[in-house]
């Protein structure tokens, strides 16, 4: 059986914490921001936890993480 390879654009966006738990950048931060509030978009800028559905199709895309 030959090795696995890891999905290179599932690396570059997901990281894999200490626990396990899969972390991800929010979306909606790249243009129009004129209209969205401060607020809004500095929530935007912190990382957030997958929920557990997408959890397992991410791992399989991250075999050796």
């Amino acid at each position: 059986m030959p090795k696995m390879k890891t999905h290179r654009g599932a690396a570059k966006r997901f990281k894999i914490t200490g626990t396990g738990k899969i972390k991800r950048n929010k979306a909606y931060k790249s243009h129009i921001l004129t209209k969205k509030s401060q607020k809004r978009k500095r929530n935007l800028r912190k990382a957030t936890i997958m929920s557990k559905g997408d959890t397992s199709r991410i791992t399989q895309l991250l075999p050796y993480k």
